[in-house]
Formats: C-alpha cells, sequence, structure tokens
C-alpha cells in the first residue's frame, strides 16, 4: 500500500487558507508594517508564519535549547517550506540570491522582512553584504544562512560554503548549526517537502497538501564559538554538527572524519504531483530568503 492521503476536497480547502494568508500578509504590510516596531514586526511574522504551517497541515516540532539570541544562524536546505518553519520557531532575518529582489510581489515581500540580497559571483558586492550581516547581528538580530547554496531531498547534507561567515567571526557572534527535517505520520523520513532537481513549486506544494501529518523538525546544535576556529574550519565544523544531528551517513569533509549516522531512515517515497492540484514550473529556485509579510 502506498502512503496515505489527503481527500481532494481538504486539499483544495487547505490551497484556499493557504491563498487567504498570503492575501492577509499582503494587507498586513501594507497597513500594519508602517506603524510598527521591529520587535512587532518580528512577532507578526512569526505568527504569519505559525498561520501558514498549519494551512499547510505541518506541525512544528523545535528543539531549540541551544539557540542563541545574536547569532548566525547555518541550517541545511531542503524546500522554500524551510523559511517558513524556521520563522514560524523564531523570527530572523535571510540571506538570499539578488535576482530575488526584482521578482513580482515575492521581492517586495522578501525586501520588507529584513532579507539581506546577495549577488553572487561579485566579491566586491560579497564584502558589502559581510557588512549587512555584520550589522544585522551587532544589533542582536539572528541571521539565517543556507550554506549549501542550493536544497536537496534532505537524505544528504552538501558542502557548505563558508564565506557568508565570516561577518559572524569579525562580530564576535556565535555560529549555531541548526539540523533540519521533515517527517511523515509514521515517523520515517518525508520526502514530500522537497524542492530539489526539476521539481516545481506547484509539485512541491501539492506533495505536502496531500501528506496527513507532516512533521517538520529543527534541532539548535550547541553553538560554535568565534574565537574557536577560521570560517573554513567553523564551516566544516557546522556541517558535522548537523549531519550528526540528523544521523546522516556523509562523505567526510576535508579534515573531518565523520561516523556512520544511524538514525533517521534514508528515504520515502518522492512526492507526487495529485492530478486535482495546480502544477507550476520550476524557475531557478525559490528565494534562500523570507517571504513572510509578517
Amino acid at each position: 500500500m502506498g502512503p496515505a492521503s489527503r481527500p481532494r476536497l481538504l486539499r483544495w480547502l487547505r490551497l484556499m487558507w493557504v491563498g487567504a494568508l498570503l492575501l492577509r500578509g499582503a494587507l498586513t504590510v501594507l497597513l500594519l508594517y508602517p506603524w510598527s516596531s521591529d520587535a512587532r514586526r518580528m512577532a507578526m511574522k512569526q505568527r504569519w508564519s505559525a498561520a501558514m504551517l498549519s494551512a499547510l497541515g505541518v506541525r512544528l516540532e523545535p528543539r531549540l535549547e541551544a539557540l542563541s539570541p545574536a547569532s548566525l544562524v547555518v541550517a541545511n536546505h531542503i524546500s522554500w517550506l524551510d523559511i517558513f518553519v524556521i520563522n514560524a520557531a523564531f523570527p530572523a532575518a535571510f540571506i538570499s540570491k539578488a535576482e530575488v529582489r526584482h521578482w513580482p510581489l515575492i521581492g517586495w515581500l522578501a525586501a520588507v522582512n529584513d532579507t539581506v540580497f546577495l549577488r553572487r559571483g561579485s566579491r566586491g558586492h560579497a564584502r558589502l553584504i559581510n557588512e549587512e550581516i555584520g550589522a544585522r547581528l551587532t544589533a542582536g538580530k539572528r541571521v539565517v544562512l543556507f550554506p549549501e547554496g542550493t536544497t536537496t531531498d534532505g537524505a544528504r547534507v552538501l558542502h557548505f560554503h563558508g564565506a557568508l561567515l565570516q561577518p559572524a567571526l569579525e562580530a564576535r557572534c556565535p555560529v549555531v548549526p541548526l539540523a533540519l527535517s521533515y517527517q511523515d505520520q509514521e515517523g520515517q523520513r518525508s520526502l514530500a517537502p522537497r524542492y530539489d532537481g526539476d521539481i516545481s513549486v506547484g509539485a512541491s506544494l501539492a506533495s505536502i497538501l496531500a501528506s496527513p501529518g507532516l512533521v517538520a523538525r529543527i534541532q539548535a546544535c550547541p553553538a560554535l564559538q568565534p574565537e574557536q576556529a577560521q570560517r573554513r574550519e567553523m564551516a566544516r565544523s557546522a556541517r558535522f554538527a548537523i549531519t550528526q544531528a540528523l544521523g546522516l551517513e556523509t562523505d567526510p569533509e576535508p579534515g573531518l572524519s565523520l561516523p556512520s549516522g544511524a538514525g533517521l531512515p534514508r528515504r520515502s517515497n518522492p512526492p507526487e504531483t495529485p492530478a486535482d492540484l495546480p502544477d507550476a514550473r520550476r524557475t531557478d529556485a525559490l528565494p534562500t530568503g523570507s517571504l513572510n509579510p509578517g
């Protein structure tokens, strides 16, 4: 027997709920954000993200005892859903590719939610971005970075790029590895939210809506202190901590010897797009940044 699936009507009702939340978010940005303090904006973003998870039928299980207040949070990246999961647990600024700033609606929502836009391939621009990240860290904010630079199916963690960890070292702020995973109602690793390869936004959304009992788990690993290492070593250590927390088998990074993981199952069934839900062709990638309107 295949995995359980939500009834068609319930999926459509949830999809309409998601649409209503997007409209509410846009109105919040237009009508409330201009008159709100930064703290209130963060609170609105967290509540809105939690409501979005409810609409999608995703239950959040956070373990954040090790999370530091002003820190650079580095996480493995599986889906566009990761952004809502993290913001529902703790609101933060995100780092996104620069092209997203020019996308209709999405770029606007990202810009008003403290997103740092990175133009790839420009070292001069990277220095400016590092200054922006450093300013946010110095101001006591959390900044979230997906150092793999792309998404995976969640059954592996790719190499971590360490260049954007430099602001944390210069600001002497901790780097907190964040392990993110999704499980189905049977407690097995779920591939439903994945947004890698040729999977489109529509296919990923339809797969999430069709999956009952989906659980998003995030675990903050012990913070890495800036005086302990250089950025490349810090990136390797963060990746090691995340693979350990997820129980994944992974190829060792240079300078590290990783034990065999034994924990979460390796894979579940790949996501499918129910014929009764809309699909959308994937463009480049959904932004690695905050799309939440608050």
